[in-house]
């Protein structure tokens, strides 16, 4: 059984995650409190394996909570504001679920602390000498890459990127099969070297999938009808070199 604590100041927030923690068989709820100060006076008389924690609190947020314990079990941060996942992914959280999650959600941020709290094997053909460097290793066999996201390290086909995008020192790889982009600590240019030719920097901030281009409209690129790339001055020449060998037209 996993051990958890609940840490919410909204009581009906804290009460649905209560409620979640006994549907999930593996999963054995230890305490519930109302603030991180609370939380932090059960902790130093009692352990948990897990924590489901609001980051939004009077007198001490969750994040400073986290950040503050010497030791801290696995977190899964639960909140309304969608800013906080990076910070969230910097202190290593297993998971991160943006207020409203239903139960689908919640289950798979469980399963994914079993995971954790479970011995994981290596990718197949990988042994211990063989060293995922900067987030990224590559497979040469075949289109694939592997990146390092938090406590995993996943496979993910080169030809399925549709752009790159820079936050910090961080990358958020959006991807054609999954809607959620994998966030790995990781530099662009490191990730331009190792992206083949059909990928292209057109900002200090994106690299794109050249195939997956669906319009050009003066500074910016189209991927689909939400998303709206921007042609960075410095790379203006270069990506118009390109279009001119595609260009069929007067």
């Amino acid at each position: 059984m996993i051990r958890c604590m609940a840490v919410d100041d909204e009581p009906l927030a804290l009460q649905q995650i209560v409620t979640y923690i006994s549907k999930v068989p593996f999963l054995e709820l230890a305490a519930q409190c109302q603030s991180a100060l609370e939380a932090r006076q059960f902790l130093e008389q009692d352990t948990v394996d897990a924590i489901f924690c609001d980051i939004n609190m009077p007198d001490l947020n969750g994040m400073d909570f986290v950040k503050s314990l010497a030791t801290p079990p696995l977190i899964v941060f639960t909140t309304a504001y969608a800013e906080y996942a990076v910070e969230g992914f910097k202190v290593n959280a297993v998971d991160y679920l943006l207020k409203p999650f239903g139960l689908q959600d919640f289950q798979r941020a469980a399963n994914r602390l079993k995971e954790r709290l479970s011995p994981q094997p290596l990718p197949a053909g990988r042994g211990d000498d063989t060293p995922v460097v900067s987030g990224l290793a590559s497979d040469t066999a075949d289109d694939t890459i592997f990146l390092k996201t938090e406590y995993r390290i996943v496979k993910v086909t080169i030809s399925d990127i549709r752009y790159v995008e820079a936050m910090s020192e961080y990358l958020k790889v959006h991807l054609v099969s999954d809607s959620r982009p994998i966030i790995t600590l990781l530099s662009m240019k490191k990730m331009e070297e190792r992206l083949p030719d059909y990928f292209m920097r057109i900002h200090r901030s994106y690299i794109v999938n050249l195939k997956m281009i669906q319009e050009v409209n003066k500074n910016r690129i189209i991927m689909d009808k939400d998303t709206y790339l921007p042609i960075g001055d410095m790379y203006k020449d270069t990506f118009q070199q390109y279009l001119d060998t595609k260009f069929l037209g007067k």
